[in-house]
């Protein structure tokens, strides 16, 4: 199997910038503690408060194991307050 890339967008609320980081934060530190994560790195735009997720699983299997673990299920479930706009795009390398 090959390796799954995710590049998830996000765009907070007004005045949500500081809550969604934390949360960012928090699930960025339990996934790479994950057996199938191989790359899970967190960006902010320059130009403004728009944040990007870059993730590398190790395969399909990998991905949905973290989908079901409880700390995204947790993640999602405090974002949906936090997020104006959320754009996740499921990548294979050519």
């Amino acid at each position: 199997m090959e390796p799954i890339i995710i590049t998830a967008i996000m765009k907070p609320k007004e005045n949500m910038e500081a809550q969604l980081l934390a949360e960012l934060n928090k699930v960025q530190k339990a996934s790479r503690n994950e057996a199938g994560c191989l790359n899970y790195v967190l960006h902010q735009s320059i130009e403004d408060d728009t944040f990007v997720l870059y993730e590398t699983w190790k395969d399909i299997d990998a991905l949905q194991s973290h989908i079901g673990s409880a700390h995204y299920r947790e993640y999602r479930t405090n974002i949906a307050d936090l997020v104006s706009k959320r754009e996740v795009f499921k990548l294979k390398a050519l």
